[in-house]
């Protein structure tokens, strides 16, 4: 998500950053290459001019170039700027007492069926009753595909495919939420590949005869400054009061992001990133901001893993490493809670500091090392697995390596790194989320927050022999971290 306006708003900050003694003059040079990141994710022109134009103020003001870290106050204004540009967004979806309606619409293709079956998963979850409506009669496939999303989610869809007329549909369905005590009726409208009068007008008829009480446009993010004009257009026929970006999990440059609520003064209510039908997320432009500038968004996470993670077994393992007890099943267990929070590259990217490992390891199968991790493990006994350090010696590691389908060293590097990594485990247990942050923010430092991510950096998973001269760096590497450790138990 937003990879390369990531990538060009950093190596923009950087290149400020390398300069030495910051002056005016190179300072706006550093402002000219963030205008550029912007321009090139295809943020609107006008949304730029505006933007720079407070982002210049405030950086070329004296409070800024007269402290000792310069740069890092350009960071904090840019991500205030960036947050301001995107916001505010009330996520509220102003259900009220008998039935609420919202009415859902936008281009064909945009991924708006689809969404419709996500925000009433959401809906359900959150202990409502929801209704899907297939409206769309212009797309008979888009009656079975609501029909297929409702039966995966275990919600009631309203159709009559007897009828052209979307009005009527509308107005029996809700009358049809009433009878079968559906709290909320979502209303999956027609679309069409491009905006036309007719596509309009029926929207309007649908929105004066039924009044929902929320009215929502559904947008694909891949189509740049196209998503903002259909936004705007939209927005003067309908009034609408909010935006859902589809697909920003795919390459998207961002701009119709940034640019939808300065250009429409409509906010983005939720963002699509994956096709799963869990794959709804409240959009939080302070949290946007923060991805943008590769600065993580530890609170998704938490979010996700409290939603996603089986809390019954965390509070297993919590009392394990009170116990002062962390083996290679517990890592096992661990990597395999990791993998329900999705697309491992997605999750590295939302913990702080993990962005420019990210980036080193694009070129690699994230994936694939996770599973060769896990095939490592499987691959050893009961006794191994608790006491790796003392138990595997030389041919129990060519015989792991064997029924793994990888090479000994890797057996060996696994070892190696479980050790530090256990060590910080037993440390966080019983600690609050404030300790247990500054122990990730420190450890982050040595690159030690994403074990798997450590051992896929030093080769796991390649099947490459490393130099003698690699070792011993490898080594002198494991022993400052090992002897970093024991002070801070000392302590």
């Amino acid at each position: 998500m937003f990879d390369s306006l990531q990538e060009s708003l950093q190596s923009a900050i950087r290149a400020v950053r390398g300069r030495g003694k910051l002056t005016e003059s190179n300072m706006r040079e550093g402002l000219k290459l963030v205008e550029e990141a912007l321009l090139n994710a295809d943020v609107s022109f006008f949304v730029v001019r505006d933007f720079m134009g407070r982002v210049t103020e405030q950086a070329l003001g004296e409070k800024v170039m007269s402290q000792l870290d310069p740069t890092q106050q350009l960071v904090g204004i840019v991500y205030q700027e960036l947050a301001n540009l995107m916001g505010p967004v009330d996520h509220s979806l102003h259900l009220r007492g008998e039935v609420t309606t919202l009415m859902m619409c936008g281009l064909q293709g945009s991924g708006k069926t689809t969404t419709c079956g996500k925000l009433a998963r959401m809906i359900k979850s959150k202990g409502r009753t929801p209704l899907l409506v297939a409206a769309d009669l212009q797309r008979p496939a888009a009656i079975d595909q609501l029909h297929v999303l409702g039966e995966q989610i275990g919600v009631p869809v309203y159709s009559n495919r007897e009828t052209q007329d979307p009005v009527k549909v509308c107005r029996d369905a809700q009358q049809k939420a009433r009878e079968i005590g559906a709290s909320v009726v979502i209303l999956d409208t027609a679309g069409r590949l491009h905006i036309d009068d007719e596509l309009m007008t029926q929207l309007r008829r649908v929105d004066e005869r039924c009044q929902p009480d929320q009215v929502y446009l559904v947008v694909d993010g891949m189509t740049g400054q196209d998503a903002v004009n259909s936004a705007k257009a939209f927005n003067e026929a309908l009034e609408l009061d909010g935006v859902i970006m589809t697909k920003l999990d795919g390459d998207s440059r961002g701009g119709a992001a940034l640019s939808v609520k300065a250009v429409t003064g409509v906010p983005i209510k939720f963002i699509g990133t994956g096709e799963h039908t869990d794959a709804l997320e409240e959009f939080h432009p302070d949290r946007m901001a923060q991805r943008i500038l590769g600065m993580g968004d530890m609170l998704t996470l938490f979010e996700q893993a409290q939603d996603k993670l089986d809390q019954e077994e965390m509070a297993r393992q919590e009392e394990r490493m009170r116990a002062g007890e962390f083996t290679l099943d517990d890592f096992r267990k661990q990597l395999l809670q990791v993998r329900r929070l999705g697309p491992l590259q997605k999750v590295m990217g939302l913990i702080p500091g993990m962005g420019a490992l990210k980036e080193m390891m694009a070129g690699g199968n994230v994936e694939q090392d996770f599973s060769r991790l896990v095939a490592i493990i499987d691959s050893m006994t009961p006794d191994e697995r608790r006491n790796p350090t003392r138990v595997i010696d030389q041919s129990r590691r060519r015989r792991i390596a064997r029924g793994a389908g990888v090479q000994p060293n890797e057996i060996n590097d696994l070892v190696k790194q479980f050790d530090g990594m256990a060590s910080m485990m037993k440390q966080m247990a019983g600690k609050g989320v404030r300790e247990r942050m500054a122990m990730v923010k420190q450890l982050q430092q040595g690159a030690m927050a994403n074990p798997a991510a450590m051992l896929t950096k030093q080769k796991i998973g390649t099947g490459k022999r490393l130099s003698a001269r690699e070792k011993q760096d490898r080594r002198k590497r494991i022993e400052q971290e090992r002897r970093k450790q024991r002070r801070k138990g000392e302590r």
